[in-house]
């Protein structure tokens, strides 16, 4: 179509499309309104639940599909409705639940718009979390995997809230323990986070690109953390903001500024309008 040059492009949510102010700037909203009356397609695909982000892309205007999840759930905005749904295998869930008690973590479950978690109701960080994502989670003070088991919990995503410190090292011991058979990420300084295989970012671009009838070459992906990698890579053009961790960045084709400075708007009107 005319005035366009890569007709989808996709974006991360929090610390990318979203500033570390918890909005989103005008000049974003506007590039991203003039991109969409040009003809392109804007969508959001975050690590996110699909409670949590299906207000923030209704109050944008968007339309189409959002992926959630890290692209676990696939959605239509307007309705809501669900096109696609994956999830863990109930023995994967808690082998994985069980794996995170037996180091002590505390474990944050994921199931079907619900969030389940074994931290206290007054930790600092999960408090946080869930002032950012306007989701009140479920407190359990038992075994999250007899838990799971015994109310076979289809989960979307399981996570560890730690502290920046202690990021690293699980991530790795994850990776290794179970690296070919789930996918194992980070998405911020202290979420560490476990979904099913062929669950990510990148194939999520590639479902909503193909919805679209839009080939690969023709689309655009920005993020910040490691969970978008998988996107960037599966785009024909990859963007890291300036915020994003370096280790990011060393995939990405260009470098946008920040999310704090409306980096998204210069993409837009860099890789989408002709």
């Amino acid at each position: 179509m005319s005035g366009i040059k890569n007709k989808l492009i996709i974006s991360d949510f929090d610390g990318t499309l979203l500033t570390t102010r918890q909005t989103v700037p005008g000049r974003v909203k506007d590039a991203i309104d003039e991109y969409i009356a040009a003809g392109g397609i804007f969508a959001v695909c975050t690590g996110r639940m699909l409670a949590s982000i299906l207000p923030q892309v209704r109050a944008l205007g968007l339309k189409g599909l959002v992926a959630a999840y890290q692209g676990t759930v696939i959605a239509d905005i307007e309705s809501g409705r669900l096109i696609r749904c994956g999830g863990f295998e109930l023995d994967d869930a808690v082998e994985i639940c069980r794996t995170l008690e037996e180091r002590g973590e505390e474990i944050n479950v994921y199931a079907d718009n619900k969030l389940y978690t074994t931290m206290p109701a007054d930790n600092k960080m999960l408090c946080l979390y869930e002032d950012i994502t306007g989701i009140k989670a479920k407190h359990f003070s038992g075994r999250m995997s007899d838990y799971v088991k015994q109310n076979k919990l289809f989960c979307q995503k399981i996570v560890s809230i730690v502290t920046p410190d202690k990021k690293r090292p699980l991530y790795d011991f994850l990776c290794k323990k179970f690296g070919g058979r789930f996918e194992v990420t980070y998405s911020a300084a202290v979420l560490v986070e476990l979904s099913p295989k062929g669950d990510d970012k990148g194939e999520a671009l590639k479902f909503i690109a193909g919805h679209y009838n839009i080939p690969a070459e023709s689309t655009v992906a920005i993020g910040d953390n490691l969970n978008d990698l998988p996107m960037i890579k599966a785009a024909g053009t990859g963007i890291a903001v300036a915020n994003a961790v370096e280790e990011f960045k060393a995939f990405a084709d260009d470098v946008c500024p920040s999310c704090d400075d409306g980096g998204v708007a210069d993409v837009i009107k860099k890789y989408g309008l002709a």
